[in-house]
């Protein structure tokens, strides 16, 4: 590749990190194109392209500082965080691993990362729970923008023996996927890839088989609207968290139209989702809408739709 096409390709790269928020890599980028001009005694316009490209990773630099010297994230009292987790409980399983999986999801909702991620970790032991909980601790790296703080987390369980290989292949093709709808294009170790045979066993295919039965997992659905302005059309919605047959949506506070027209109780007879194997059609029900009151997503509103059958 020749020098011009080297720069293309770092800018390139440079600019695609940064509109995904990575902004260490995006700076890392800015660095390696400037190193690269530096190295070129006769370009033309050197001193205009060193300057153009240093003005970038300044206002990165700004950015980044922006966000480490921000406020800090409202954290609730305990009393408030267990008031939370009584009363976003879904569940009409009695499991108290499953209740305790589902308050776990209540609290990242509304914010309070901190304890959900303590608490998640907890559920990491429980057999029962422990995909659907390394799923939910993915979602809450993801909720607070940092895709590479989830891949370092799946590559730490990759390397230690938390998991059976097919529950670990499971947890990976979710990342993977949610990774992908973001434009990053990350390719992670794959743990039935790395067994002898490349096969897992009978009991690992059976434990695999069990919690595909129970969780389904869904990245995102499409919901088509039967009144109101968005009549006919289909609008997609990321899931930020998910328990069982219970969606949880985060709306931007600035899109009122959209949030006024989802109610309790509303039925969605028309919707499509989508998970990591499989695209299908259903339906489900508006169960809660309620606005954050406090973390990073203070003023938008959770969603919580469950799936039914039409």
């Amino acid at each position: 590749m020749d020098i011009k096409k080297r720069l293309k390709a770092l800018l390139q790269e440079a600019e695609l990190y940064r509109s995904q928020g990575l902004i260490n890599e995006a700076r890392s980028k800015y660095g390696n194109a400037a190193e690269l001009v530096n190295g070129i005694a006769n370009l033309k316009n050197k001193e205009t392209l060193l300057q153009a490209i240093y003005e970038k990773m300044a206002a990165l630099d700004q950015a980044k500082n922006k966000v480490e010297q921000g406020p800090a994230k409202p954290e609730l009292s305990k009393k408030a965080q267990d008031l939370i987790k009584n009363l976003f409980t879904f569940s009409e399983n009695k499991d108290a691993d499953s209740a305790s999986l589902e308050g776990a999801v209540a609290l990242a909702k509304f914010g309070q990362f901190d304890r959900a991620l303590i608490e998640l970790n907890t559920l990491l032991a429980k057999e029962p729970v422990r995909v659907e909980a390394a799923k939910n601790i993915l979602r809450c790296h993801l909720a607070v923008a940092s895709p590479e703080d989830a891949i370092d987390q799946y590559r730490q369980w990759y390397s230690g023996d938390t998991f059976l290989p097919s529950q670990l292949e499971t947890v990976r093709a979710y990342l993977e996927d949610i990774l992908q709808k973001k434009g990053l294009d990350v390719t992670l170790p794959s743990p039935l890839a790395a067994q002898t045979q490349g096969i897992p066993s009978a009991a690992e295919v059976d434990t695999a088989a069990e919690s595909e039965e129970e969780f389904l997992d869904i990245t995102s659905i499409g919901v088509t609207f039967d009144s109101g302005s968005r009549k006919g059309q289909m609008v997609e919605f990321d899931v930020n968290f998910q328990s069982g047959n219970m969606l949880s949506l985060i709306i931007s506070k600035k899109d009122q139209e959209l949030i006024d027209s989802l109610k309790a109780g509303m039925k969605l007879m028309d919707m499509q989702f989508y998970s990591p194997i499989a695209i299908f059609n259903g339906a489900g029900v508006v169960s809660s809408k309620t606005q954050i009151k406090s973390g990073p997503k203070q003023g938008d509103f959770c969603l919580d739709i469950r799936i039914t059958s039409k």
